[in-house]
């Protein structure tokens, strides 16, 4: 008598609480997929906005005249355009009063770019930790599946008078499968985290350095 070894066979016959951890697990990877595909179309899209934003802002082009074009767009304002916009208009605000001093004026346009910098930093990390979550977790909990999948084909053993290898192996083969998945989830995810945490510090690293160069632009302006 063979046993049929076969994926949906194996998956379809396996205990309720194994099939909950398969279950589980191909869900975190669809998601996890899902996740992959909106952090590379979010930093794709945050780098080329931070190269286009870069090559205007050092065009020459009056900061005032930047300002209103950025604020037309204020709807759609991220990334590096959204630090210049917050700081440009709280510049601005606080230079109308006269009683302030020039430093003030500007370290008070440096935490507003740091507020949105701190925003912009949030988007971009959005998904990254359920990403990382899945990596660590996702192996184990497929091993948790393998464990209890071969806890009962050993448990069936105990009812049988004489064991055999073709009486244990779809038992432990359906096992096996949760582990598997439980890779199968992890691996990407790992991956997609690793790539995606050097992309966003990255960028973190560039708006930081933005900010810095606009604050020392602004101590200019201050005195003027």
């Amino acid at each position: 008598m063979q046993s049929d070894l076969s994926f949906v066979h194996l998956v379809l016959n396996a205990s309720p609480l194994v099939q909950l951890v398969m279950a589980t697990l191909m869900l975190a990877s669809i998601i996890s997929w899902t996740m992959i595909f909106d952090r590379s179309r979010v930093l794709k899209k945050a780098r080329k906005a931070a190269e286009n934003f870069e090559k205007r802002f050092w065009s020459g082009i009056d900061l005032a005249e930047l300002y209103r074009s950025v604020d037309h767009n204020h709807g759609e304002i991220t990334g590096m355009e959204s630090i210049f916009h917050a700081g440009f208009r709280e510049f601005a605000r606080l230079k109308k009063h006269r009683e302030i001093e020039p430093m003030a004026v500007v370290e008070g346009a440096r935490r507003s770019m740091h507020v949105a910098l701190s925003r912009e930093m949030d988007e971009l990390e959005t998904h990254l930790s359920f990403l990382a979550t899945v990596g660590s977790t996702s192996p184990y909990v497929g091993l948790f599946g393998t464990v209890w999948g071969i806890m009962n084909s050993f448990h069936a053993l105990g009812n049988v008078k004489q064991a055999t290898l073709a009486l244990v192996a779809p038992g432990i083969a359906e096992a096996l499968i949760a582990t598997a998945m439980g890779l199968f989830a992890a691996i990407p995810a790992v991956v997609a985290y690793n790539r995606y945490s050097n992309d966003v510090e990255r960028l973190n690293g560039r708006y930081e350095d933005f900010l810095d160069e606009f604050t020392t632009i602004l101590q200019r302006q201050a005195h003027v």
